[in-house]
């Protein structure tokens, strides 16, 4: 059977210094959701990368008394280290001071050529947010997100005719043409298309310390890093080349479905929804046909803030308390739409009621009990009844992955690891066995139901996932697709069953 695409993109962050838990935030949603795909059947293309051309890095290099060059290469290492340190399973890493990215941006912008003009401009530019604010979006004279008075630039710069697209781009997120998660996202970009105003896409080659994409055909301009770092979407699939890659996963042609989906923060919803949108639109190149917007992270309730000294490395948050779960407390505790917080305290609760008591004392209870009763054989059983309703519980985890709320996915998969429990108590086995009665059919439940879980916490906590599944005597690479493994009494009688070391000790 031919997998049906599906392409998925972080955004890429700057590297004017070390990753934060926001960022890690961002790609253990975009991880759940790959793994998730890849569950289901699908051809993923999972693509992150780091955004180096931006006037920050340059100001944050200097300061380091570095070249930029090194500089960024030091940084982007910094979230390569992603991969290992929080198991997130990307198809590649687009660093934008590639050859491949100079070449796609370059070509997007000789075909947006025709929207595309010349003029003098004064602004008040915002170089960590690398944007230009009107006075009513300032905050008491300084950018909202940064805290910081803009500086006033005045240059000649090109600019880009979005404007001609006010009505297109209002009908496409009116129709959910492209869809928005959450909704009110959607409504935030129709808004700032109300007051829509055409936008500069270059700074001066001296402004821009020479560092950057050089404007096709006028090298005295540099491009705005935000019309060269959204390209970086289809350059990592060789759209400059007009490679096979660009063709599978991003035009998807005569596919009724395509699936190409942006993840992103609330702090840049105007490029995604509204600026990426018209360039596309200029360029005649198909649209993303969903976008996912995630809060911000607080730390102990307040803004992490490098002045205050309280930013959490994400590489210090696994060091500590290991990566299952800080993706566990990330998907489960945080809000998947609003801002979250991470605190020390409520990571300690969650872990120990969700982690500890929960997964981690069902699997070692059922395992116990199968080891001590059943000669740590999975037992036969005819009985094909199951008790735990798991065709209910994939109906609401598919249904929670589908809209992007991991929050409810593992609320669901506690529900139903707190169901065991409970059927755990109240049938006491233990006291069963002394009465002579026969416990296999009862220890059968529970061992499939552990199988249900295990393949539920894959896109979640896939270690783990994979250390019960072993545990059960079965193996990853020989799962079916998600449809296959649903199906209930796939456990083989007779499988060595092995208990091994607790998952989760108690914190």
């Amino acid at each position: 059977m031919n997998k049906k695409p599906f392409y998925i993109s972080t955004t890429i962050p700057y590297v004017n210094g070390d990753p934060h838990l926001g960022h890690a935030l961002e790609y253990i949603e975009t991880d759940a959701v790959a793994r998730y795909q890849r569950l289901l059947g699908e051809d993923v293309f999972f693509l992150t990368g780091t955004d180096e051309n931006s006037l920050k890095n340059v100001q944050a290099a200097e300061k380091a008394g570095k070249s930029t060059a090194e500089f960024v290469e030091e940084k982007a290492a910094e979230f390569e280290k992603f991969k290992e340190n929080l198991n997130i399973s990307w198809d590649d890493f687009i660093h934008t001071r590639e050859d491949r990215h100079f070449a796609g941006a370059q070509k997007l912008w000789q075909m947006c050529e025709d929207d595309i003009y010349k003029k003098e401009y004064k602004g008040l530019y915002c170089v960590g947010c690398e944007v230009f604010y009107k006075e009513d979006e300032l905050e008491n004279g300084k950018c909202p997100d940064h805290e910081v008075e803009p500086e006033v630039v005045e240059e000649e710069n090109y600019f880009f005719e979005i404007t001609k697209y006010k009505e297109e781009l209002k009908e496409i997120l009116e129709q959910d043409k492209v869809q928005v998660y959450p909704q009110f996202r959607k409504n935030e970009a129709l808004q700032f298309i109300e007051n829509l105003e055409d936008f500069s896409i270059s700074r001066s080659e001296e402004r821009a310390h020479g560092w950057g994409v050089p404007v096709p055909g006028d090298e005295s301009q540099i491009m705005y890093v935000w019309f060269d770092a959204l390209s970086n979407y289809i350059n990592a699939l060789d759209f400059g080349g007009g490679g096979e890659d660009y063709q599978k996963y991003w035009v998807q042609k005569n596919r009724e479905n395509r699936e190409v989906t942006h993840m992103l923060g609330k702090g840049v919803v105007r490029f995604h929804l509204v600026y990426w949108l018209g360039m596309l639109l200029s360029a005649d190149i198909s649209l993303p046909t969903e976008e996912f917007v995630h809060g911000y992270i607080t730390l102990e309730g307040k803004k992490m803030s490098k002045s205050l000294g309280n930013v959490l490395n994400p590489h210090d948050a696994v060091e500590d308390y290991g990566v299952d779960p800080l993706r566990f407390y990330m998907l489960g505790a945080i809000s998947p739409f609003e801002d979250g917080d991470f605190s020390e305290e409520r990571f300690n609760e969650f872990y120990n009621a969700h982690l500890a008591n929960g997964v981690g004392n069902l699997t070692s209870r059922v395992l116990s009990m199968v080891e001590k009763y059943e000669d740590s054989k999975v037992p036969e059983t005819e009985d094909t009844y199951e008790m735990f309703d798991v065709d209910s519980f994939w109906e609401m985890y598919d249904k929670h992955m589908g809209n992007y709320q991991f929050d409810m996915a593992v609320k669901t998969i506690n529900e139903l690891v707190k169901k065991c429990d409970v059927e755990i108590s109240e049938e006491k086995p233990w006291e069963m066995v002394k009465e002579g009665e026969d416990v296999s059919g009862f220890l059968y439940q529970l061992v499939e139901t552990l199988r249900h879980v295990a393949i539920a916490l894959l896109p979640i906590i896939p270690e783990t996932a994979e250390k019960i599944l072993n545990k059960l005597d079965m193996k990853v690479e020989d799962l079916g697709n998600l449809e296959q493994e649903k199906q209930w009494g796939k456990i083989k009688a007779g499988s060595n069953i092995s208990k091994g070391e607790p998952l989760f000790p108690r914190l």
